[in-house]
């Protein structure tokens, strides 16, 4: 890795979601896809699901570009997102955060201890907005993503800033989430891949969910899917607009409010800190 990309780091997790957090308002950091890989690697990098940097932006705190572990940038990142929230009110020792990304602007609020709220926006929902390649009803896809008879209920499909499709399963122990996964993130109806979402719920208040990343694969928790998860959900009145989302690595709160912005709220941990190679 050249000696241009030696800087700091911050290596953080969102319920296990892991992120190397590079500052970069100060000196510009543009990774090629291949040194995002490097850092990424869990063998002979840091290790992490995404990488993150914080650049200066106009009016708002900070922006924010994220990177998938497989070297692709992508728009939105929300257990990462809150993260950052949580570094930028600790710095400016205010309560809220303005955070830019490709998929808008984003507020972070402190909601207790190491605990912080994200207006993650509206949800899209419309098919063009997922995207996917051809006319569908998002609240209930009418065509066979993966032959699997746990898989046979319509999957339902969100935007979040990137793509889910949500699958709401009996039993998520007998899915086969990494089988299942990657073949259903790369089908032709996704043209620029999926976020996909295996969800079991449990009562009107809480959703037990895993989710295979694009670009990442099976992650501890997914921000993005569980706020995608709640407004599938919700969608197709199997829970209330506010539940739990149980994920592997913990539980996030998700409120789909009246005003159409999905609120996301849980944790943000700072693990250790280092200096990329």
């Amino acid at each position: 890795m050249s000696a241009a990309m030696s800087r700091p780091f911050l290596k953080m997790n969102g319920l296990g979601n892991d992120f190397v957090v590079v500052e970069a308002r100060t000196q510009p950091f543009s990774p090629t896809a291949a040194e995002v890989r490097a850092i990424a690697d869990r063998a002979v990098g840091i290790g992490c699901d995404q990488l993150i940097a914080i650049e200066p932006g106009d009016g708002v705190d900070a922006r924010v570009r994220f990177w998938n572990s497989d070297g692709e940038e992508v728009a939105a990142c929300g257990n990462g997102t809150r993260c950052v929230g949580w570094l930028l009110m600790q710095a400016s020792g205010q309560d809220q955060a303005v955070i830019e990304t490709k998929a808008g602007l984003l507020k972070a609020s402190r909601a207790g201890e190491r605990l912080v709220s994200v207006d993650m926006g509206e949800p899209g929902l419309d098919w063009r907005e997922i995207p996917l390649a051809e006319a569908h009803d998002t609240r209930a896809l009418d065509v066979r993503l993966y032959d699997h008879p746990t898989l046979e209920g319509p999957p339902a499909c969100v935007s979040m800033g990137n793509p889910h499709v949500v699958f709401f399963v009996a039993d998520l122990d007998a899915v086969p989430v990494r089988e299942a996964g990657p073949a259903i993130e790369r089908h032709p109806l996704f043209p620029e891949g999926v976020n996909v979402g295996f969800a079991q719920v449990a009562d009107r208040h809480r959703i037990r969910l895993r989710v295979w990343e694009r670009g990442a694969g099976l992650t501890k928790a997914c921000g993005t899917g569980a706020c995608a998860a709640l407004v599938a959900a919700a969608r197709r009145d199997l829970t209330d607009r506010t539940a739990t989302l149980e994920l592997d690595g913990g539980e996030l709160l998700i409120d789909w409010r009246a005003d159409n912005h999905v609120i996301m709220t849980g944790p943000a941990a700072v693990d250790f800190a280092g200096e990329l190679p």
